[in-house]
């Protein structure tokens, strides 16, 4: 049995102290514990191109990841003075940070119709396979990035940072997955064409989600549940296959998150929405949830 399975039944205050354990030991798996518990890191941003119009500002940008290594990143932000809510907004295997805002692709815009909407956004690239800084992890400096993303927000003047936001599709909804389990900042997040199970990743999928040590500590479920008692939807689609994210895989591991949710009194914060598409996103069904949540 994995050692950092949640057990259903707990406190609130075991359920926390759960969470905050097995956090620091998924840290650790990543090699990403010298990073979070270090100095902070500046930003060091750098303005590369901006435009205006349709009622926000669209801008590419590079920042500082880690004190070596710069990465680039899209960014919105509405028009106008206000303070505004943000996603981080995540793309899946084959795509970059632009995908996100195509409205043609599988993605459906989503990024785009937020910016629309009156939300910053922030795109990065998660589709490496390759690892950058010696001694890191591909999954750690993937999820690093996101962190990092996070940290742009949190930074901007015109960001609420009590309301951000992250989603994703395929590999986007695994990072979205990880970044709301360990970034506690992320108070709300969109999980797509993802949940499933481990033993399921292991065929016929990339195994770069692997790394030592992670199947010895938790499953999927486990992850998802790190973000409770924050608002989490997942989406999966009837058409997706059974050697896909096939639905009832998902129901299976919904499951294993409830108990979490429950236990922090938060069982309302936590839905599985099962649309009629195939491996997408369903873009209805996240404008509402971000509508409700941020």
């Amino acid at each position: 049995m994995r050692s950092g399975g949640y057990s259903p039944g707990s406190t609130a205050a075991a359920a926390s102290a759960w969470q905050t354990e097995v956090r620091a030991d998924l840290f650790v798996a990543l090699r990403l514990s010298d990073l979070v518990n270090g100095p902070g890191i500046s930003l060091r941003e750098h303005v590369v191109s901006s435009e205006t119009g349709a009622g926000y500002s669209r801008s590419e940008i590079t920042f500082a990841s880690t004190p070596t290594r710069r990465i680039n990143a899209v960014v919105t932000l509405p028009d106008g003075d206000g303070v505004v809510p943000a996603v981080v907004c995540i793309h899946g295997h084959g795509g970059d940070r632009f995908v996100v805002f195509d409205s043609a692709s599988i993605y459906k815009g989503f990024a785009q119709k937020l910016a629309g909407s009156g939300y910053a956004t922030i795109a990065i690239d998660v589709g490496q396979h390759e690892v950058y800084e010696q001694g890191r992890l591909l999954m750690g400096e993937r999820l690093w990035d996101c962190i990092r993303a996070i940290d742009w927000l949190a930074a901007h003047p015109r960001i609420d940072s009590s309301r951000i936001g992250c989603a994703g599709l395929s590999l986007g909804g695994e990072m979205a997955m990880w970044l709301g389990a360990m970034d506690t900042r992320v108070c709300a997040e969109l999980s797509a064409g993802f949940l499933t199970t481990m033993d399921q990743m292991e065929h016929n999928h990339c195994l770069c989600w692997k790394f030592d040590g992670l199947r010895e500590l938790v499953d999927y479920a486990d992850i998802y549940a790190l973000t409770a008692p924050r608002a989490l939807q997942c989406q999966n689609g009837l058409q997706e296959t059974e050697t896909q994210f096939h639905v009832p895989l998902a129901r299976r591991a919904l499951l294993q998150i409830e108990p979490a949710y429950s236990d922090l009194g938060a069982a309302g914060c936590l839905s599985l929405h099962i649309h009629n598409g195939g491996h997408e996103i369903d873009l209805p069904a996240l404008e509402l949830f971000f509508q409700r949540h941020l």
